[in-house]
């Protein structure tokens, strides 16, 4: 049986329970639809997409998958929003860790993705996730420059 993207946020969820997150069920569902039928769940985990240390309320699910980087969230009344990132549209990765919640930021050809309100202790862990994920796509595509 496929691993779902909610069993992954679970485990994350497990692992660091103070990273800020609401309706995780809902926001995995959203993941869920756009996955294709050959695409595997490598690692998901939650945070608020924002860079406002005030704002808890939008709560977004990031999911790895064997082809690009999911992020998806619910709407509380309607519909949702989802960001799709593939390999060559990755630029960089930068991690800020705070007293106790960090952020990950996900810098894309086209746009400035920040993810706050993560438990410090999962930045290391997200970090090599990503980047180790990075790594390997792009060398499909052929970006990798040494």
């Amino acid at each position: 049986m496929k691993r779902t993207v909610y069993d992954a946020v679970k485990e994350f969820n497990q692992k660091y329970p103070l990273s800020v997150g609401w309706r995780l069920k809902r926001h995995c569902k959203v993941i869920e639809q756009f996955l294709n039928p050959d695409e595997e769940v490598l690692y998901a985990f939650f945070a608020q997409k924002n860079d406002n240390p005030l704002d808890i309320i939008t709560t977004y699910v990031i999911a790895l998958t064997s082809k690009r980087i999911l992020i998806g969230t619910k709407r509380v009344v309607f519909g949702y929003f989802y960001t799709t990132i593939t390999p060559d549209m990755f630029n960089d990765l930068k991690v800020h860790s705070g007293i106790i919640w960090g952020k990950v930021y996900l810098d894309t050809v086209k746009e400035y993705v920040t993810l706050s309100k993560i438990q410090k202790d999962a930045l290391d862990e997200i970090e090599t996730k990503v980047t180790e994920y990075m790594i390997e796509e792009k060398k499909k595509y052929g970006n990798v420059q040494r």
